[in-house]
């Protein structure tokens, strides 16, 4: 019964990843967007509580993290559960980057607004330097998610997309650290990230590699 069961499972597992083969690439991208109007109708209309331009940007960096956390999880499902979603890696992620900035957009534009005063507030608050800092780690990897770069850069494309990792770490980082104190949703998200990233790590190159160096 077990042996048929997995069979029944693996076939299941072989037509859903038929069917995601079927779904183009615009329309992950398509509805990946519509989030981004709803929050703003929902400000424009004042359906955000007393504090909408706060709410909007919580909104907007929340499911920024949710899709830097989709793109992570990728890998570990193709490598434990047989799922196949790499065709939809980089729609993912450069949907997080989109509201990403959509997040600082938010926080330079309507919520501080002067020059100054956004210069001193990455230098003195933390969480927001380490907000910029994860936002200025994506420019490169937004920049160099197409084919031609994939192709220019050869196996140095794999290299810096791992700042993917110190991408991720920093904004749970950022979210927890917003919060303040220990509250249970940003810490969930900063373990999911660290979890996520240790499934990704080779660990038998590792331990080659400390034998090596001990030897």
């Amino acid at each position: 019964m077990n042996g048929l069961g997995s069979i029944g499972f693996g076939h299941m597992l072989q037509g859903f990843n038929s069917a995601l083969r079927c779904i183009p690439v615009w329309l992950v991208y398509l509805v990946g967007t519509v989030p981004a109007f709803l929050y703003f109708w929902l400000g424009i209309s004042n359906q955000l509580g007393p504090n909408p331009i706060s709410d909007l940007e919580h909104l907007l960096g929340t499911l920024a993290l949710q899709l830097l956390i989709a793109g992570l999880c990728i890998t570990p499902l193709r490598q434990f559960a047989n799922l196949n979603l790499i065709k939809f890696r980089r729609a993912i992620g450069l949907l997080a980057f989109f509201y990403v900035f959509l997040h600082l957009l938010v926080w330079l534009v309507l919520d501080v607004g002067q020059t100054s005063q956004i210069i001193k507030d990455i230098i003195k608050r933390p969480y927001i330097t380490i907000g910029m800092l994860s936002f200025l780690g994506m420019v490169p990897l937004v920049i160099t998610s197409n084919n031609i770069s994939v192709r220019r850069l050869g196996s140095k494309w794999r290299v810096l997309h791992r700042i993917t990792y110190a991408v991720c770490l920093l904004g749970g980082l950022h979210f927890v650290m917003l919060r303040k104190g220990f509250q249970l949703e940003p810490l969930i998200y900063l373990s999911l990230v660290v979890v996520l990233i240790i499934l990704r790590v080779n660990w038998k190159r590792v331990r080659q590699g400390l034998s090596g160096n001990t030897a």
